[in-house]
């Protein structure tokens, strides 16, 4: 997806194809691909089926119905480093204000319970031992380092660094506007340069640190408040979401490091507001995106359209050239 033009989603009308597991806000969701299995995690605040796993084409594979969630907010699926999919972990961070609030839960595929980070049910800004309040999203570089938002309107505005073993190197971050500050820093995600990027939703604009020293590099300022932010599969794009218009906005990345660029929006996907657009996923195969819908309690799934150019192009050889494109031979 290096080389692209303007681009431009569909939705998928028939996914999923049972969409009756969706018991409450969708709040998130992602996607995790293995050899041939691809599998869509989607967090939703239910009473019951906090978790539902679907595949990529739509069929429901199963739910979870785990008590160790209050109210789950941002999803991300994890394989470690020279790991396969049954060492897959699906990360979950938890706003709640009951028993296991406050923390960030790793579960394995199946919905079991393997690791908490934070003292669950103890709201905090603490870093020995490490406390959260409401811990938004997460992220992960190729070194199996993770990157922490803390702060959905809770008393926390920060951005911190655990290595692969969830020891804290660093963090950063306070409630402003000043660079390097935050207020309500949502989501997060990480580019081909191993940089940080941070959706600062209510300042309206994405803030980018190094992923070594935490250290300030830049913003992009945009026009509405900004809450999901993901990159595509080769890092080549940045999508970005504004949940209070609707708009999913496609941008090429920068192709340096340490510089952010005059940054060029090449696609937009708009929703309908009503529907509440919260946070979102990329698959790294097929390069879909599914949406997590607050207000329409559901999962939206929109594939790339493609281009009529290059059935014109195929109309063409078939034209000037019958006998080579009978033969499917490739023209040089």
């Amino acid at each position: 997806m290096a080389k692209h033009g303007r681009l431009r989603y569909i939705e998928d009308a028939k996914w999923p194809k049972d969409g009756g597991h969706f018991r409450g806000p969708v709040v998130s969701c992602d996607v995790l691909s293995v050899g041939t299995v691809t599998e869509v995690f989607i967090a939703q605040r239910s009473e019951e089926e906090k978790v539902t796993v679907y595949t990529e084409e739509g069929t429901f594979l199963r739910s979870w119905t785990t008590d160790k969630l209050d109210s789950p907010h941002g999803l991300r699926v994890h394989v470690p480093p020279r790991g396969g999919l049954n060492s897959a972990e699906v990360w979950v961070t938890d706003i709640g204000q009951g028993p296991y609030g406050c923390s960030l839960k790793m579960f394995d595929r199946y919905g079991n319970l393997k690791i908490t980070l934070g003292t669950p049910g103890k709201r905090g800004s603490g870093l020995d031992p490490l406390q959260f309040d409401q811990v938004s999203d997460l992220a992960f570089n190729p070194s199996g380092d993770m990157f922490v938002v803390d702060g959905d309107d809770g008393i926390n505005h920060r951005l911190l660094k655990l290595s692969a073993d969830r020891r804290l190197v660093w963090s950063v971050g306070e409630e402003g506007s000043r660079p390097g500050q935050f207020y309500v820093p949502h989501s997060v995600d990480v580019d081909r340069f191993g940089q940080v990027w941070v959706a600062d939703r209510r300042n309206s604009r994405i803030q980018v640190f190094n992923g070594q020293t935490g250290s300030y590099i830049g913003k992009w300022d945009l026009e509405e408040h900004v809450y999901g932010l993901r990159f595509s599969t080769d890092k080549s794009l940045v999508l970005v979401l504004e949940e209070l218009v609707g708009n999913l906005l496609m941008f090429e990345s920068p192709d340096m490091p340490g510089y952010l660029g005059n940054y060029r929006m090449i696609g937009i996907l708009h929703v309908p507001t009503p529907v509440i657009p919260h946070l979102f996923c990329v698959s790294q195969v097929t390069e879909a995106v599914f949406i997590a819908q607050l207000g329409a309690g559901r999962c939206q799934k929109f594939v790339l359209k493609k281009r009529k150019t290059a059935r014109w192009l195929w109309l063409g050889i078939v034209c000037c050239f019958p006998k080579q494109a009978a033969r499917g031979t490739k023209l040089t």
